[in-house]
């Protein structure tokens, strides 16, 4: 097979599946080496080294240019009869190509040279030495300082029982666990972490595989291997179920086979339940911006985005974690609740405690770093000042005088003997590199010590040799310069060459103007100086390698210290927004009811910064557990509801809440079904989205959850939007019992006031100033009035004339139903709005064919009517496409008008 590439004609036998044997000796001996090693690593670029370049070729190449936008070349295959494209980075900068092709989902195998090339008989040897996905991503631009990276795994069992573990290689945080439940508490957990890759079985379910990728923008990865190594026992120890163990195993058999490094930090898996957290689908974390927005798709505008007030890397990925997980265990909540009040009144403390944290480097990563053995001076350095806070915070904390506030203390572990021989050991401000010296403090070590006064004394030695030979000669102009080629020298120019000492001087090198040579006194020095910097340097790697070692020895320790410092900043962040918001401390009962006097939106609260927010309060208890609120667009329905699902998910997480009092219960769930999107990609409509969201809710929701449903219906035509609507509330009321918040534009489900003990009706109120509508954004009882629609047209600019004539047709709908036949300007109504939706009465049937019913009451149909009503009745709309509706129904008012 020949394929074209452009100007390039590349003969692919190999890539063809003809195997190695025969067409690979028509490539050169590197191309052939090239070849088997690709053929490993299919799905990833291959970053071939050769030289100071990585290079890519064939398909990687042609892929990569565009990519990255570099230059495409080509060079010989090896037969002489054609030339393969290829394209490469220098190894220097390699780094951010490949964090440009993780970030586009693709991964990077990085292929080293593995012997001397000086030393290699024939082609260099060279394998593969780590392979980069978005899940294993450790360093770089890739990382998210304040946003875990997760690696997951799925493994389905037999018995219908999901197996998922997932880590952050970054910082060695392992959890797992077994869902027995349905695929969609498979995906909302894969949702809730983010996680940017997954690794099944080759032979996993594709229906499973397909709907991941619906879903989830990640990558699926593949490892069969589950076996548990001897390495994994002490990373199992807390796993007993033989599924998970087999879970986690393959996961682990990932890291190594992909790493092909130390993996020490990774920390022992941990076992969760998903029924120990509140639950909040993927539905409700997205249509509640928690932590992204549903525009941008970024952080701005989420809770998130409102709270984060943290000092350190490590306390804002846990603050992204208590908001994904809100606790349901009421002690563990005041506990944290309790240490937020006492930091809210220890200012001071708080202060410094903030100003301690934020010279705290990111603990957790860096142990990471250190076990993959790509950490430098420089983060060593960070390492020792963040350690030398710790003595300070622990002060800081025993001043609280509270018992939470203790617990944390005894975990700041300063890693006393750490900090001292960093302090010994590394200068306060090394180079970058690690292999060019310089780094190692004077005194530290006594043969560095030695090689370094050699090198000193050499180059004092050197100046004063230098002024010796220009007094002995006569020569001003004499220097001793150094190059790597030649060494050390004395350069006399050509003018001067008369005034040296014959038989002294041995020449070394010619230049076009000057002369340079040796003397047996600088060759001695010479070899002593160059001897002792080359030593120096190489003795300094050596011990930065075993400062190193020594700093793994400490990195359980490290990770323990990063989860109270973290722990630690994300309370203080809690009790800095309380003050600076005027949140209050929430209480709890145990009978469900809630109150909450002037509860505010705290994300719009801050956004609206220069305006006053209109706070509204929500009670509800056991007479009243679902609130039908109506009023009109814009008027903050939508605000309402969600500011109550903040406020119950603030106070779960710990956090003091956004109102002058509140008292909650504790949820175990919360649903929403707010705003209305297409999901475009798996080919739903606004209204199937809907269904799908309402279904989720009534589904799982308990009498312990929170429903949020925001015009529910409104997707399909008026009676069916009413109807579902209508049964959905008299399902929640009569076999759920969630306090559940219900909005719509249905005013005559008002009605189901009377008839459903448990519902109360409340309006969104706004009133009408010289023909204007104002919102008044305040919570009151009742049923709304009137919908205000086209005052909302109104508001938002549509043209004069369409309002004014909106206004006429509203006043002729209205007098029609209490009898007027014409409006007021004598037209008459036009058919596309000749009668308006009667009140739905619980238990009643609706009719799409109303009117006609309602004709055959006041007079007798004649038999072509008859004919035209049998055959309306037969039509099955909702299989028709608009088209056909329209001709059949052009078709029906032609038989009629005959």
């Amino acid at each position: 097979m020949r394929i074209k590439y452009g100007i390039i004609d590349v003969q692919s036998d190999f890539l063809d599946g003809k195997g190695f044997d025969g067409v690979m000796t028509n490539y050169t001996p590197m191309m052939q080496q090239y070849l088997k090693i690709k053929a490993e690593y299919e799905d990833a670029f291959l970053f071939f080294r050769l030289g100071d370049f990585y290079e890519m070729f064939l398909d990687d190449a042609l892929k990569a240019s565009q990519v990255l936008e570099i230059t495409l070349t080509s060079r010989d295959a090896g037969n002489g009869k054609e030339r393969i494209p290829m394209c490469g980075v220098p190894h220097h900068s390699a780094a951010s190509y490949i964090e440009q092709l993780i970030d586009k989902g693709y991964k990077v195998a990085i292929c080293e040279q593995t012997e001397d090339p000086k030393q290699a008989k024939g082609v260099v040897k060279r394998e593969v030495v780590q392979l980069i996905t978005p899940g294993t991503v450790m360093d770089g631009k890739g990382l998210a300082e304040k946003k875990n990276n997760y690696l997951a795994t799925l493994t389905v069992f037999d018995d219908g029982a999901y197996g998922f573990a997932y880590t952050d290689l970054s910082t060695g945080e392992m959890k797992a666990t077994l869902l027995m439940s349905s695929l969609e508490h498979v995906l909302n957990e894969l949702s809730l972490l983010g996680v940017k890759e997954i690794v099944i079985a080759s032979q996993f379910d594709r229906d499973i595989e397909q709907k991941m990728k619906e879903r989830l923008p990640l990558i699926v990865s593949y490892e069969d291997d589950t076996s548990q190594k001897p390495d994994f026992s002490s990373l199992l120890k807390l796993i007993e179920k033989e599924q998970l163990q087999e879970t986690v195993a393959r996961l682990l058999n990932y890291l190594v086979r992909t790493q092909k490094r130390s993996l020490d930090h990774l920390q022992s898996v941990e076992e969760y339940e998903i029924n120990h957290y509140m639950k909040i689908d993927y539905y409700s974390k997205r249509n509640l911006e928690l932590t992204e927005s549903l525009r941008g798709k970024g952080n701005k505008g989420t809770l998130l985005w409102l709270l984060d007030e943290t000092m350190t890397a490590m306390g804002g990925r846990l603050l992204k974690q208590w908001i994904d997980r809100p606790l349901i265990n009421q002690n563990a909540i005041q506990a944290r609740s309790s240490l937020v009040e006492t930091l809210l009144t220890h200012y001071f403390e708080r202060q410094e405690l903030r100003d301690r944290l934020k010279e705290v480097y990111d603990l957790e990563r860096l142990a990471g770093r250190v076990a993959f053995g790509n950490v430098n001076a420089r983060d060593l350095i960070q390492l020792k000042r963040s350690l030398e806070q710790v003595p300070i915070i622990r002060k800081v904390i025993a001043q609280l005088n509270h018992k939470e506030a203790s617990k944390l203390e005894t975990q700041l572990d300063p890693c006393t003997e750490l900090t001292e021989r960093l302090g010994q050991a590394v200068i306060e401000n090394p180079p970058l590199s690690i292999k060019e010296g310089g780094i190692i403090r004077d005194g530290y070590n006594r043969e560095l010590d030695q090689y370094r006064d050699a090198s000193r004394n050499g180059k004092t030695w050197l100046a004063q040799l230098e002024q010796e030979e220009r007094k002995r000669t006569g020569i001003k102009s004499l220097k001793i310069g150094y190059n790597r080629v030649f060494g050390y020298y004395i350069e006399v120019t050509k003018a001067n060459l008369h005034l040296l000492e014959e038989g002294r001087y041995e020449r070394k090198q010619t230049l076009a103007n000057a002369e340079r040579y040796i003397t047996p006194e600088l060759k001695e020095k010479e070899t002593l100086i160059l001897e002792a910097e080359e030593k120096s340097v190489d003795l300094e790697y050596e011990l930065f390698l075993s400062i190193r070692d020594y700093v793994k020895e400490f990195i359980p320790r490290l990770q323990a210290l990063a989860k109270a410092v973290s722990a630690l900043d994300v309370l203080q962040c809690f009790a800095t927004i309380s003050e600076l918001r005027h949140y209050v401390k929430p209480t709890f009962t145990n009978d469900g009811s809630i109150f909450i006097q002037d509860g505010r939106h705290p994300v719009v609260e801050k956004v609206m910064a220069a305006q006053s927010y209109v706070p509204n309060d929500c009670t509800m208890d056991a007479d009243c557990e679902m609130l039908l609120i109506t009023g009109p667009n814009m008027s903050g329905k939508s605000t309402y509801m969600r500011q109550t699902a903040l406020i119950a998910i603030l106070g779960q997480i710990g956090c003091y809440v956004p109102a002058a009092e509140a008292r909650l219960p504790i949820f175990d769930q919360v649903f929403t079904r707010i705003g209305a999107a297409d999901d475009l990609i798996s080919g739903q409509s606004t209204f199937m989205v809907e269904m799908l969201e309402a279904k989720n809710a009534l589904t799982h929701a308990t009498e312990h959850s929170l429903i949020l449903f925001d015009e529910i219906g409104r997707g399909t035509s008026t009676y069916d939007g009413m109807a579902l609507a209508q049964a959905i509330i008299e399902h929640i009321h009569d076999h759920i019992g969630a306090k559940t918040l219900f909005s719509t534009h249905y005013h005559e489900l008002t009605i189901l006031e009377q008839t459903l003990r448990k519902l109360k009706n409340i309006h969104v109120s706004a009133i009408e100033q010289n023909g204007k509508l104002v919102f008044l954004h305040k919570i009151k009882q009742g049923a709304a009035d009137k919908s205000y629609g086209i005052h909302v047209a109104e508001l938002a600019e549509l043209p004069p004339s369409l309002i004014k004539r909106a206004n006429d047709i509203l006043s002729q709908l209205e007098k029609k139903k209490t009898g007027s036949t014409n409006g007021e300007d004598g037209a008459a109504i036009q058919p596309m709005a000749t009668k308006e939706a009667e009140p739905i009465v619980p238990g009643a049937q609706l009719s799409f064919f109303a009117d006609a019913v309602e004709t055959k009451k006041r007079t007798s149909l004649s038999s072509k009517e008859k004919k035209i009503m049998e055959q309306l009745y037969k039509l099955d709309i909702l299989e028709m496409t608009p088209m056909e509706a329209l001709n059949t129904l052009y078709g029906l008012q032609k038989l009629l008008k005959k």
